[in-house]
C-alpha cells in the first residue's frame, strides 16, 4: 500500500489551476472545472484539487511539503511570480530550513530542501 495522492479542497478551481500549474508550474495531469476537480504532476504523489463550498476546508495549514533543491532560489522565483509567503526560508532548530507559502486560497505549503543543511 502507498499513497497516490493527497487532495486540497479549493474555492475557484479555474484560479486554482492558473496557479499551480501556471504559477508553481506544476504539470497537469487533469482537469476539469465542470466536475470542480484537477489533479497535477507533483513526484510519486499526485496533488488533487477539490473545489468546495465548505469553508471549514479551505485556507488550512495542509502539511504537504514540496521539496526543492535550491530553497533559497525557488523562494526568489516563487516569490517574484506573486506567491505569497507566510515564513521565507528559515533555519530550524531540528537544523534544515523551511519556507512556508500560501495558494490564493490561504492553504499553507511547506518548501523544503529534503535534506537537513
Amino acid at each position: 500500500m502507498h499513497i497516490g495522492y493527497v487532495n486540497v479542497f479549493v474555492s475557484d478551481i479555474s484560479q486554482a489551476v492558473e496557479f499551480y500549474g501556471g504559477v508553481l508550474g506544476l504539470q497537469a495531469i487533469t482537469t476539469d472545472t465542470e466536475f470542480g476537480y484537477a489533479s497535477f504532476e507533483a513526484g510519486p504523489v499526485s496533488l488533487g484539487l477539490a473545489q468546495t463550498d465548505d469553508a471549514a476546508l479551505i485556507g488550512r495549514h495542509t502539511g504537504v511539503g514540496f521539496i526543492t533543491e535550491d530553497i533559497d532560489a525557488k523562494y526568489e522565483a516563487l516569490t517574484s511570480r506573486g506567491v505569497s509567503f507566510e515564513m521565507p526560508p528559515t533555519r530550524q532548530p531540528w537544523g534544515g530550513t523551511l519556507a512556508l507559502f500560501c495558494d490564493p486560497d490561504g492553504n499553507v505549503y511547506y518548501l523544503d530542501p529534503g535534506h537537513p543543511d
